[in-house]
């Protein structure tokens, strides 16, 4: 079983668990403790793993330290009024090689998908996000990957994996499951511009650092979408974050919050994992809790719309742009929005079974000034190819 693979929390952090106050999360979280094993996991539906993995980072400064920093700062959060049950199944130790730590994170990643519990990863390096999207393999259908950070991981496909090219070989090694990958909160001069023109040619979407800066709801369409979304700490400016790997620009507190709240409302979203957690201070732990506790929120507010059905409790507008007919449909319970992609039978065409592309009211606004939404035109030309 997948499960036995895990290492017990220490007793120093079950021992703080027990000192919360009351109604804290610390007193409803279940524990996988060196006592009584593993917990019930019977109607839970959110687990934290903690992976102690960093090889494949050449800049790693990770402690073990620092996750039962992260852990004892989520258990002295309140919870708010939520229905679902979190446990705690401590740490994936690293193995012999790195491959063995992928074994496991791929065995865990399939073991929860199956039981349909989502996985929050709490890690070393990103490069840990190859072997979760591997365990989708057996599932046989596309999926959409997030990657928020400030680089876009593409890196050499030709030399071996690294934190800084995981996703050139999501890209390039079979079975090929990524219909898309989106980047969120990239900053130009730390990406070439080959790989700038790559992602452009291969239809994937990436929403610069600025942009972001002037509206973080532009990201909420993207993790709508999402089946995996990681986020690399990296991205976080320094002055939000104490770490040696920080930048001087970047998404702040309230923002990653934000990010990570919209990955918990998503209702396809499968896996979500916080990766380069590399703060030798609480100010990195504390708000590394804080984004595990948005997440909690986002999940427990979720409204279950996907897929969405678009005969009950939406609004459809059509809007005529050029030679096309766009169809917005907008949901009456939450104001969102989606938009139609044209099924062609007599092309290739990878979204058989997902015909609806999350978008905004800003799309549609788009549309009725006689301009194709960007996300609508790469989504149809990433089906037709």
């Amino acid at each position: 079983m997948a499960l036995e693979f895990l290492k017990p929390l220490n007793d120093a952090v079950v021992a703080h668990a027990k000192l919360q106050p009351k109604q804290t999360i610390a007193k409803t979280i279940r524990l996988h403790t060196i006592t009584d094993g593993l917990p019930d996991l019977s109607g839970v539906k959110l687990v934290v793993i903690g992976v102690l993995e960093n090889r494949r980072d050449a800049n790693a400064l990770f402690q073990v330290e620092t996750l039962n920093q992260v852990r004892e700062k989520l258990y002295e959060l309140y919870p708010g009024n939520w229905t679902s049950n979190l446990a705690d199944l401590g740490d994936v130790v690293a193995g012999a090689t790195v491959e063995d730590t992928y074994y496991v994170v791929n065995q865990l990643t399939a073991y929860f998908l199956r039981e349909s519990i989502i996985p929050i990863f709490l890690g070393g390096s990103q490069d840990l996000m190859y072997p979760i999207y591997r365990a989708f393999d057996e599932f046989q259908h596309m999926i959409n990957v997030v990657n928020v950070d400030c680089r876009f991981d593409l890196g050499d496909i030709d030399l071996p994996m690294t934190s800084r090219s995981y996703i050139g070989k999501m890209i390039t090694v079979e079975p090929y499951n990524l219909f898309n990958y989106s980047n969120l909160g990239f900053q130009t001069y730390f990406n070439s511009q080959d790989e700038i023109d790559l992602l452009d040619r291969m239809y994937f979407d990436a929403v610069r650092l600025g942009h972001l800066d002037n509206d973080i709801t532009l990201a909420e369409p993207v993790l709508r979408d999402a089946d995996v979304v990681g986020v690399d700490m990296s991205v976080v400016r320094a002055s939000d974050i104490a770490s040696a790997k920080a930048n001087p620009n970047g998404l702040d507190g309230k923002q990653i919050c934000s990010l990570s709240r919209y990955s918990g409302i998503s209702d396809r979203l499968k896996v979500f994992g916080i990766f380069e957690i590399n703060e030798e201070k609480n100010t990195g732990s504390q708000l590394v809790a804080e984004m595990i506790w948005y997440f909690m929120e986002g999940y427990n507010y979720r409204s279950f719309e996907y897929p969405i059905d678009v005969s009950k409790n939406c609004l459809t507008y059509k809007v005529p742009v050029e030679n096309e007919i766009l169809t917005f449909y907008k949901s009456t319970d939450t104001g969102r929005w989606w938009i139609e992609l044209p099924f062609i039978s007599l092309v290739n065409n990878k979204l058989k079974q997902h015909t609806l592309l999350p978008c905004d009211r800003r799309d549609y606004e788009m549309a009725c000034d006689q301009l194709l939404p960007d996300r609508w035109l790469k989504a149809r030309r990433k089906n037709e190819i």
